[in-house]
């Protein structure tokens, strides 16, 4: 890396946004980690947990820290995908009578995008996402719309409840960088949690970088030079997945239908980039792309009859890849 002082940065923001973010949110200390890796690395996150663990109140806590536009889209079983990507409208000049088209942009053009309960909606509708998380742009009515970088989508499902839910295809999961599971607190937190809440408000979160700030660290994140080993090591984890190949892992061969793709091994990199960064640290390791591999691979790997019939979990599933792959 060129300038480290631009490193010393990125040192001091990461942790003015943990200060902050703290203000809001107790605990879930991972969860945060894994959220800022994916902000800073570009990518998307689809988070999973249960009614009232605070999914939205973090999403919207870390808007409010970066001075970035924010939308919000509460998925319904009646939501429209003129609903999230806009519409075109007739209108008419009061002076000239003349009549023209005028696309009204949705709340998809903004940077911070909370897709609220993204499982709620049918399949068409989910779709409109799509081309705006993979190519950040969106077309309607004939005409094509680039979105504002950065472009940052995070959506929330209950992994529980799956009546009235429709299923995300697999094209679509695997548009996000990070499959984040958000669990119960522990004692601890759950008393501050309820002490912070049921008395006086506190203070706010305060913001802390600037959207070109943000734009900048995405940068500095795509110069740091990986080493080969640890690439040829992300490609190798992710084709340790992919049953009915010579490469897949016993326990992909016994567990899984269908393993990752290129994309995983993408984000394994990146991740592995950020994460180096957010530690002080210019080279990524091989302990890095372990450590995400959770988050990275979980959402795509489609279990099997025999995983299911067993009760195997994805996160099992990894272990037992990981443990197998050598570096």
């Amino acid at each position: 890396m060129s300038d480290p002082a631009r490193l010393d940065q990125l040192l001091d923001t990461h942790q003015a946004m943990r200060r902050e973010i703290a203000r809001s949110i107790i605990g879930q200390e991972q969860v945060i980690e894994e959220m800022l890796i994916a902000l800073f690395a570009g990518g998307h996150v689809l988070l999973e947990g249960v009614p009232g663990l605070a999914k939205t109140l973090l999403i919207s806590t870390l808007a409010r820290i970066m001075d970035l536009s924010f939308g919000r889209i509460q998925f319904t079983p009646d939501l429209m995908p003129a609903d999230i990507t806009g519409s075109e409208v007739m209108e008419e000049d009061p002076v000239t009578r003349r009549r023209e088209f005028r696309f009204l942009r949705g709340p998809v053009f903004a940077n911070v995008i909370l897709a609220d309960e993204i499982n709620r909606t049918p399949p068409k509708t989910q779709a409109a996402l799509l081309q705006a998380m993979q190519e950040k742009q969106v077309t309607a009515g004939g005409q094509t719309h680039g979105l504002e970088a950065p472009f940052f989508v995070l959506a929330t499902q209950n992994p529980i409840e799956q009546e009235g839910t429709y299923p995300l295809p697999e094209a679509q999961l695997d548009r996000f960088m990070f499959n984040v599971l958000i669990g119960y607190p522990d004692l601890a937190d759950e008393i501050r949690i309820v002490e912070s809440t049921t008395g006086l408000a506190g203070e706010q979160p305060a913001t802390v970088l600037s959207r070109l700030d943000v734009l900048a660290y995405q940068d500095l994140v795509r110069e740091v030079q990986l080493q080969e080993q640890v690439t040829r090591y992300a490609v190798r984890l992710a084709r340790a997945t992919r049953v009915g190949t010579g490469e897949a892992a016993a326990a992909a061969q016994e567990y899984l239908a269908w393993g990752a793709g290129p994309r995983a091994a993408q984000d394994l990199v990146r991740g592995a980039k950020t994460r180096a960064l957010l530690d002080g640290r210019e080279t990524p390791s091989l302990d890095d792309v372990r450590r995400l591999a959770h988050p990275v691979l979980r959402h795509r790997l489609v279990t099997n009859f025999h995983a299911e019939a067993e009760n195997v979990a994805k996160d099992t599933i990894i272990d037992r890849v990981l443990a197998e792959v050598g570096a």
